[in-house]
């Protein structure tokens, strides 16, 4: 019986492994916007389930319909309105370089090109090189069309790639929607099945964790934004409200809000408004980017209930391993991680 059950018992073992295996290599291109869809509707099934679904009656596809457009307006609208100033910025731009190509540089460059420091005179140089050979002039436009074109190419394509995503997580978020009360007792009936208590004391802080990631991020990437907004109306930036928006959405990434504040003081500093770029630098270094230093692992650690020093290392080293969706997986891999630890150093002191 033995020699009998064995293969048969290997047999399953190998089928169950390759269907996982599958199963993964399937989802493998997706897995992002799967993982980002299962954040996302983490953080949004309270308020779906008890505010949003009874006053519907529970009717499940009608409330997953609503959540999901409701999805759409606020991830959505934000970009089309961002898209739209930035075209209306890029016809600007074209309009005032056009009588540049068409005519040539100006003999002098502007004041304020020679009055900067360390490279102010090579660049005056430069300019005047260009401007007196206008056939210096078109070989460097020419070589500046390849690397441009280029440049909105890959801009396209990263444009392109995050509307198929973001369609991606839309799709798949409706379905948690719909069959959320499933979902979830799915998950927690595999969980007890692996682990016992344990396993839904994992998923209890993963999804713990997950939120407070969440409001980290969005909290800070809101603050950061208003904030930034303000100084810009403040300054007399032109735009305030749109650079405002690209702080918001430029939060995600550490060195984002610094390109924004610091091109606005550059603007200011050209426009012979010293004291104003002043102010716009040490506006962006000690109150805009110090939201993001402070802020955010503060509220991180407060809403997933773990120490800031895990929540910095888990966000920077997820990151650099998982890219994008690393914000959120690196803080619960550790969080869950000081979990275990701590569970199993109370049973060895208890023993």
């Amino acid at each position: 019986m033995l020699s009998e059950e064995n293969p048969r018992r290997l047999a399953q073992i190998a089928l169950v492994v390759l269907l996982i295996i599958g199963c993964i290599a399937v989802l493998l291109p997706f897995i992002g916007a799967v993982l980002f869809a299962f954040v996302v509707w983490a953080c949004t099934w309270p308020f779906y389930s008890e505010k949003l679904l009874p006053r519907l009656g529970g009717r499940d596809s009608l409330g997953a319909t609503l959540m999901t457009l409701l999805l759409i307006l606020v991830m959505l609208l934000p970009m089309v309105f961002l898209a739209g100033s930035l075209a209306s910025g890029a016809d600007n731009m074209i309009e005032f370089a056009k009588p540049y190509v068409e005519q040539g540089l100006p003999t002098d460059p502007p004041v304020w090109v020679s009055g900067m420091p360390f490279f102010g005179a090579e660049i005056q140089n430069f300019w005047h090189q260009i401007a007196s050979n206008r056939t210096e002039l078109n070989a460097l436009l020419k070589q500046l069309i390849v690397p441009a074109r280029q440049l909105a190419i890959a801009l396209g394509a990263i444009a392109g790639n995050g509307l198929l995503q973001l369609a991606l997580v839309l799709f798949v978020i409706f379905f948690l929607y719909r069959d959320g009360a499933k979902v979830s007792h799915a998950l927690y009936v595999g969980a007890r099945k692996l682990g016992g208590d344990l396993g839904e004391e994992v998923l209890d802080k993963t999804r713990g964790t997950v939120v407070g990631v969440m409001l980290g991020i969005v909290g800070t990437a809101a603050a950061q934004g208003a904030v930034a907004m303000l100084g810009f109306l403040i300054a007399g930036v032109p735009g305030s409200v749109l650079l405002g928006f690209a702080t918001f959405f430029l939060s995600m990434i550490p060195v984002g809000p610094p390109l924004i504040w610091g091109g606005a003081a550059a603007w200011l500093y050209a426009q012979d408004q010293t004291g104003w770029a002043i102010f716009m630098v040490l506006y962006g270094l000690f109150i805009i980017s110090s939201i993001d230093n402070f802020v955010k692992p503060v509220l991180i650690a407060r809403g997933a209930g773990i120490s800031i020093l895990l929540i910095g290392l888990g966000v920077l080293g997820g990151v650099l391993v998982f890219g994008f969706i690393g914000i959120f997986l690196g803080p619960v891999l550790l969080a869950l991680g000081h979990m275990l630890l701590g569970r199993w150093t109370r049973e060895e002191e208890s023993a």
